[in-house]
């Protein structure tokens, strides 16, 4: 018996199966209609015109499918509110609204919007909480702080109508010469596992459909940040064995914990482009590592199989993009819209294909509650983004990932009522340089700068006086004569120096040094930054470095010769008031490096998980290079403290299983010093004689200690056959019996406490 006309579709029964609606909603679109929910483009593009207004009237044409004759009402926007919307989170949570009204009342089968937004650290638009970015983030080893900050983050989204949060970096950092890398947050496989686990964790939480959850777009399949050269969008010429050993874990681990969203790459892997790439994006993303969400193209990424000359035009990139997998464009490229339609009515690409990709689209779109729930309550998004809450996580955040890295006759902490103090430097009071790239088109609360920072932690008798000395790139020495003389006049010098970001030092004439697309070919000190230090370090004056930057700067003289080291990375919003609370003692540093400080840019890649071939050159052969050590400057999960700690009694229980078993490894931490402090334990294994040659050694464990003076306690980490197991010479994850030399302390190479746990058939 035929259903009454005025049935509900099954589409709109939120009682149906989710497989059920979006079989019956695909049934009814027209080919138009599905390449349109193939399109969610940044609004940054100029196809969607070259200013607010232009691009705020062709946001609502293109929800409501007028923009174009080419395809149907569009999927969403990318981008959209840190674009247009700059006057805060009413006017952004109110347009949103108005945007999912006209998709619901102005097309013919009301499909709900999609909004996605960039979020490395905090949703990137105007009056969100900017968190610290990248490094920050990996040197505090704390994995709660990490969920909490992406759970910040996707509530502040969801609250505004914003349903998916991208550009959640995956990438093991192992050449920061790419400035994109700033983004990344470790160098270890393993550790960035853990991160990626809880980044997921964080934002999507169990259900997508939440008020405060949205889904996480991981960024960029399967990798780009060690490329050749260490340039933007170079191409990745690594072996398929060394992708799957230091490049995947994260993903996999991203994967297990339900991540919904990828981002693909821009470089060729095997010579192919990601965006083209049926092996990565389909064979082993989707059937090897079982992902079941929605893949994004990169911003412009049909572009690069044209730039790479695979094929000449967009129509044909579309073509080898959709069979590879690429379900959703973000940039307004042509290869998704009509000669996409035109590809199918050419019987060039199967329709089955253009559903394939619409149906991930459109699953994603029902999970997420948007058919029954599409509205947000504007009140609601005012209490939440950048709520108190938000911002106190933001500063513990800068706090725990600060690293003390030299501390000389302990001249630090400093002491609140010095007569006079000498703030020096371009990033001293540099807003932009120290919240990295990915922040916020405009700035609607003030940045608490280091200078700032520095001014309202010391007593009202203690002159401040700031000088800038130079840029962070140029060659102008002007400003240098003064900083030696405010310097010899003050009981202190701090010197804040480091790196420019997009955006940053108010110069539109000086060219960023770090972010995406500002790759270096030095890691040292740009422009007349070490002149500057030098010069204030030799007026006598007690000297404090302080380092704004994204990547490791390879501060060799600066190592040897000024007392005393901070490197805070970049640490958001509240970083003048993180970095001012450990110069004056309010917090005892408690980071550690989350990367290797190189003494060169010719030692990369410089990462501490290397073979025993480099270290058989090192240790055995006595060599290094001839004109340097081939030791770092500074060794991955380094960092001092306020006081000391002391290692003992490393017990492994037990100390013999089988392949599948499991291992208990216990240590003592004790806090030898006068004040109460965190330490980051950290666990580390080798095993030698294998069929393959295995890194000299791979962290498996990590754990932050909080011990009052005087006080011991017990460490105890848990090694399972996932942390022994290798990838044989077949490509095959396995672990091989042998005997595991085990390694506790508190950095790669500070490991006081060894012992062998013994893995037997």
């Amino acid at each position: 018996m035929a259903q009454p006309r005025s049935a509900t579709p099954v589409y709109l029964d939120p009682k149906a199966p989710v497989e059920r609606r979006v079989d019956d909603l695909l049934r009814r679109m027209t080919l138009k209609e599905k390449a349109g929910q193939l399109n969610l483009p940044c609004v940054y593009v100029a196809a969607l015109g070259r200013d607010v207004a232009s691009k705020t009237e062709a946001c609502k044409r293109f929800a409501a499918g007028t923009y174009t004759d080419e395809i149907g009402p569009g999927s969403g926007f990318f981008t959209l509110a840190n674009q247009i919307l700059l006057e805060g989170t009413r006017q952004q949570a109110e347009f949103l609204n108005a945007l999912q009204r006209i998709a619901l009342t102005q097309t013919r089968l009301r499909v709900p919007l999609l909004e996605d937004e960039e979020s490395t650290h905090g949703v990137m638009l105007p009056g969100g909480t900017i968190f610290p970015e990248g490094l920050t983030i990996g040197s505090s080893f704390d994995m709660d702080l990490v969920k909490s900050i992406y759970s910040a983050a996707a509530a502040e989204a969801r609250s505004l109508g914003i349903h998916m949060l991208s550009t959640l970096v995956l990438e093991v950092d192992r050449d920061p010469r790419m400035g994109r890398n700033e983004e990344a947050y470790t160098e270890d496989p393993y550790f960035y596992a853990q991160i990626a686990k809880n980044i997921v964790e964080g934002t999507q939480g169990t259900n997508i459909a939440a008020p405060d959850k949205t889904i996480a777009v991981l960024t960029d399949f399967p990798t780009q940040s060690q490329p050749t050269s260490g340039l933007e969008r170079g191409s990745i010429e690594l072996s398929e064995r060394t992708i799957r050993e230091a490049f995947l874990p994260p993903w996999i681990a991203a994967f297990r914990a339900g991540g919904l969203g990828v981002m693909a790459g821009y470089p060729e892997i095997d010579d192919v482009p990601a965006h083209a790439s049926k092996k990565w994006m389909n064979d082993i993303l989707r059937t090897e590592l079982g992902f079941k969400g929605i893949v994004e193209s990169e911003g412009g990424g049909f572009g690069t199989l044209i730039y790479e000359h695979i094929v000449p035009t967009q129509k044909q990139a579309g073509a080898l993009a959709v069979r590879a997998g690429v379900d959703l464009d973000i940039t307004y490229e042509p290869a998704y819209m009509g000669p996409l339609i035109e590809n199918v009515r050419e019987g060039r690409v199967p329709m089955a294909l253009v559903d394939r990709a619409v149906r991930r689209i459109l699953e994603q779109k029902f999970r997420l509650g948007l058919f029954e729930h599409p509205y947000i309550d504007p009140d609601r998004a005012v209490r939440i983004v950048h709520s108190r809450a938000h911002q106190d996580l933001a500063l513990r955040a800068g706090r725990e990932g600060i690293v003390l890295l030299k501390n000389e006759r302990n001249l630090l902490p400093l002491k609140k009522d010095l007569k006079s103090i000498a703030v020096i430097g371009p990033n001293a009071d540099d807003a932009r340089n120290q919240i990295g790239d990915y922040s916020p088109r405009a700035l609607l609360y003030p940045v608490t700068t280091i200078l700032q920072g520095i001014q309202a932690k010391v007593s009202p008798e203690t002159k401040v006086v700031a000088v800038k000395g130079c840029t962070v790139t140029g060659s102008d020495r002007s400003g240098i004569a003064e900083a030696v003389r405010e310097a010899k006049a003050a009981d202190v010098a701090i010197v804040v120096v480091g790196e420019s970001q997009p955006g940053g030092t108010g110069n539109h004439h000086e060219r960023a040094t770090d972010g995406e697309g500002n790759d270096v070919a030095s890691l040292d000190l740009s422009g007349v930054q070490e002149d500057l230090v030098q010069a204030v370090y030799a007026t006598g004056t007690p000297t404090v470095l302080v380092l704004t930057n994204g990547r490791p700067l390879s501060i060799r003289w600066e190592a040897e010769h000024v007392p005393a080291i901070l490197e805070a990375w970049l640490p958001g919003e509240f970083g003048g008031t993180a970095v001012a609370g450990v110069l004056f003692g309010d917090y005892n540093p408690s980071g550690r490096l989350a990367i290797t400080i190189p003494r060169g840019v010719g030692q990369l890649p410089a990462y501490y998980n290397y073979k025993p071939s480099k270290a058989y050159w090192i240790a055995e052969r006595h060599r290094g290079y001839a004109d340097m050590p081939a030791t770092p400057l500074y060794p991955f999960g380094y960092g001092l403290s306020y006081t000391r700690f002391e290692y003992s009694n490393l017990r492994i229980s037990p100390p013999q299983i089988k392949p599948a078993g499991t291992a208990r490894v216990s240590v003592d931490i004790k806090n030898t010093g006068a004040r109460a402090g965190v330490e980051t334990a950290q666990l580390y294994i080798h095993e030698a004689y294998t069929p393959v040659a295995m890194p000299i050694e791979q962290l498996r464990g990590f754990e932050r200690v909080a011990l009052n003076p005087g006080e011991i306690k017990t460490v105890t980490f848990t090694l399972k056959p996932t942390d022994l197991e290798l990838l044989d010479e077949h490509m095959r994850r396995a672990v091989v019996p042998g005997d595991f030399e085990i390694m506790a302390g508190k950095s790669a190479e500070d490991l006081p406490l060894k012992g062998t746990l013994e893995v037997r058939n």
